[in-house]
Parts: C-alpha cells; structure tokens; sequence
C-alpha cells in the first residue's frame, strides 16, 4: 500500500491537513501561531472530550442485544413490544452506584440495570438495579444518601462514619442495605446477576383494564457471587473486571441472556395488599403473586463507540409506550423527572437526537425544535406550533387512541407525611426475612463477616451504638452477635 492509498487527515469540516505532528511555527525554534486552525481545532476538541459523568451510576459499561417474546401476556398489556412472537432491539447499561468513573468494579456496592427496548412505539426504558428494592421510599432523600455514599468536603476521602450515620438515622434503609451486605454486593460478573425494575410501574390492556406490574430479568448464565477477597485483589489487579468480563464474553461469542418475568397485581387489589405496593423499600411476595414468564434479551452485539453508544446513553424511567406506565411510587415519579433533567445538563437539549438514544423503530414528530445541538428537522411546510391550518402537511395532531396513557385515581390533600396505610409496612420485617429465610447458612456467616468488618470501620461511638440497633431491629441474634464480635 502506497501513501496515495491511504484516506488523508482532515479538519473536522474535511479540509485536509498538511500534519498530524507538527505544528506551525516562525522558523524551527520559533512561536507557534494561532491561526494554525487545525492545532487549535484539536485542542479545542481534546479540551472538550468529556462530558459530566452521572452523578450515581458513573462508572458502567454495555452492549446491545435482541429481546424476543416467547409467552402471551396480552391480557395484561397492549404494548407492542410484550405481545406474543414480538422482537425488539435492546441496550443494557450496567453500573455501580456509589464510585466515579474511575471506581474499581469490584467494590461492594448495588449494580445499575438500565434496559432499553427500541421498540415500534417509541423507547421503552426499565431502569433497576440489581436488587428488587432501593434504599429509600421518598425521593426527598435521595440527594442525601448519594453524598452520604460519596466523599467527604475537606479530605475527599469515602468515609464509613457518614455512610453508616445516614443509614441508621434511616430506617427504611435496613432491606436494601441487607441486600447489599449480602452477596448480591458482590456478583462474580455483571452476566451472573439477575437484574429488576425495582419500582412498580403499570399495564394497560386493549380493553384498558389496568395492572400493577414489576419486573425482573433472570440471568441464564446463573446468579454466582464473588469472594470478598478476590473481590479486593481484582480493586487492585483490574478495575474494570466486570467491563472487560463483558466485552470479551460477547467477542468471543459467549452471547449472556436474561429471561424476562413480571408479577403482576389486579389493579383493585394494591388498596388492600398487606404490603405498601408502590413503596420502593419493599417486594411483592411471590407466593402471593407468581412470576409470569414474558420472553428472553440476549446481548449480541458490543458497542462500536464506547462513548458515543455508552457513556452517551441517556435512559429515563419516564420513556414508556402506549400500554405502559408509571405507579404511585414516590421514588419513580421524582426520577421520572430526575433523569430527563440530568441528561439535558450532562450531554445537552436534544440528547435524544443521538444515535443511541433516539427511537430505532419508530419516527419522531412534534413540535420542538432549535436548542443546543439540534440534529434533527422538520420539512419546511412543518408548521413550528400546533393548533394550525395546514392540514395534514402542517404536522401531527395528538391521538388519544394511539397514546394511550397509564393512570390512577387519587383524591388526596397535599401533605407531607411518612404515614403508613397497609397492615405490615414496617421497615425491618422483610429485612429480617431475607436475612433469616431468603439467606443461607452459608451466606448468613459470610453477611455477619461483612458486618463485623463495617462495624469496626465505623469511629463515632453513637453512630456504632446505632449500627448495633439497626441489625438488632433486623434480627435480634444478628445484633447480638455483632455485638459481640465489633
């Protein structure tokens, strides 16, 4: 191959360069000049190269795959992508909660599940972690759980003492928290993890009956923990384990999938369940209400650009389609807006005109146009504003059919207020039930390890005092036990 063969360099408006190496100056030793536009071009860009990184969820990784539905669940649900035989294009971010992005993997933490479906109606996003709770009901705290989890003004060092301060002056913490010291905070691979939507979100069927819907994703590949102590070599050895298990599994042709179920509640019967339905802290008991198979995702496909497909994917609880919806959920409905506002700020107006974010199966028409970055534009007899005359060449009109909305009824006043209305909200029952019949022997040994090492961490007597009451609301042996041991 001769240079001639070879595509030149050029400037980000395709001018070719006479030198990627050198810059232009008076004489070999002399001033470099400004107006040498392709050296200022690319300083400019390299200075620009990244965006903000999230605030949680910064460090993850992903990939692209085929979701395919193998069961009917159309009683349920009208939405395309849920009716039997149907396909759809997906995108998996995983994630850890608490780092930046330059966190090791394998620190003990929730992992981020955030799903996408591209489906015929628009992008549907089901966006969980790991686990089927959170650490919070109230969305009010949010803020301040994930400074708690981060690092300290004046040292910038993560410190033990705030994390576990805020953890047990907040009791509804204590499942979530359970999960997390358990082994489900430290999964062998993001493909060895099962993945939820944590929140309860809402069905539609075509006779617009309603249902209350969770829903979980079940790894094929099994659900296999990683040993503390291996998980603390591989902080050191490797810190992007879990991305490069990723990567190379499906390079390799190792396709990971995940069978996808949901339970699913009458919509009449969250007013009496014993359970607070929409409280984030808790589950659904599956004896009350089974899991109903849906289909299987496969990841297929790593992406071409990890920036451009990746870091750049801007996933919302707030992207649902005709059929589906959101609930009640204090947490879900605060994200709903959360999400969408942090992506305007982290990768600008029209993120959703990027090639990762926008619908792959469906087309996009309505009224907003212009701001940073527009992509995207109407034909000019679009008309910009809708009541106009111009018929159907001046632009869409809403269908109340088509978009066929999600919803509940409510005749509240407006307060403020923890108050509880089904019969065993409590904040530390299922905590305990997952501690004393969900866990192992063997697991319960290694929770009570991680514990006693946590508790030894913590250097504020108050707060170790309420370390040991936390796990004693838990399970009264639990706490004695730590007691004995911290």
């Amino acid at each position: 191959m001769t240079m001639s063969d070879i595509p030149a360099t050029t400037t980000q408006t395709g001018t070719p360069v006479a030198s990627d190496a050198h810059s232009l100056t008076v004489g070999a030793d002399g001033p470099t000049v400004l107006h040498d536009r392709y050296l200022v071009e690319k300083l400019a860009s390299f200075n620009r190269e990244r965006v903000p990184e999230r605030n949680p969820h910064a460090k993850g990784g992903g990939a692209f795959g085929t979701f395919e539905v193998t069961e009917d669940v159309s009683a349920y649900t009208r939405a395309a992508a849920f009716q039997p035989g149907a396909t759809s294009e997906t995108l998996l971010r995983f994630s850890s909660v608490a780092g930046e992005q330059g966190s090791p993997d394998t620190w003990r933490d929730v992992r981020g599940f955030a799903l996408r479906f591209y489906t015929t109606e628009g992008n549907l996003d089901i966006v969980g972690n790991n686990t089927p709770t959170f650490f919070l009901r109230d969305a009010m705290k949010f803020p301040d759980f994930i400074h708690s989890q981060k690092r300290l003004g004046d040292s910038g060092l993560r410190d033990a003492d705030m994390q576990w301060d805020f953890w047990t002056l907040s009791p509804e913490t204590a499942h979530q928290v359970t999960y997390l010291m358990g082994d489900r905070g430290l999964p062998a691979s993001w493909r060895h993890m099962n993945g939820y939507g944590s929140h309860t979100y809402q069905w539609v069927n075509a006779a617009g009956e309603r249902f209350w819907v969770q829903y979980h994703f079940l790894s094929a590949q099994g659900v296999e923990r990683m040993d503390a102590a291996e998980a603390e070599k591989l902080a050191g050895s490797d810190a992007d384990y879990y991305r490069r298990d990723l990567f190379d599994a499906i390079a390799r042709g190792d396709f990971p999938s995940w069978d996808v179920y949901v339970q699913i509640m009458p919509y009449e019967e969250a007013k009496a369940y014993r359970f607070n339905p929409f409280d984030l802290t808790k589950t659904w008991s599956k004896k009350d209400y089974p899991r109903i198979k849906v289909g299987r995702f496969t990841l297929n496909r790593n992406p071409q650009n990890f920036f451009a497909e990746i870091e750049q994917a801007a996933f919302s609880p707030g992207n649902q389609v005709p059929g589906t919806g959101i609930s009640p959920d204090k947490m879900l409905m605060a994200r709903v807006f959360a999400y969408s506002d942090a992506q305007r700020y982290r990768i600008g107006a029209n993120y959703n005109q990027l090639p990762v974010n926008q619908p792959h199966a469906a087309e996009v028409r309505n009224y907003m146009h212009e701001g940073q970055m527009q992509y995207r534009f109407n034909p000019v007899e679009h008309r910009v504003y809708t009541p106009n005359s111009y018929g159907a060449a001046g632009g869409p009109v809403a269908d109340a059919a088509a978009g066929v909305e999600a919803n509940w009824e409510s005749d509240g006043a407006l307060i403020r207020s923890a108050a509880t209305l089904h019969s065993e909200d409590d904040d530390f029952g299922q905590a305990g039930t997952l501690y004393r019949e969900v866990f192992d022997d063997a697991g319960r040994a290694r929770f009570l390890d991680t514990l006693t090492g946590q508790g030894r961490s913590i250097t504020i007597d108050a707060i170790r005092e309420r370390f040991f009451q936390y796990w004693t609301n838990v399970d009264a042996g639990l706490g004695e036990a730590l007691r004995s041991r911290v």
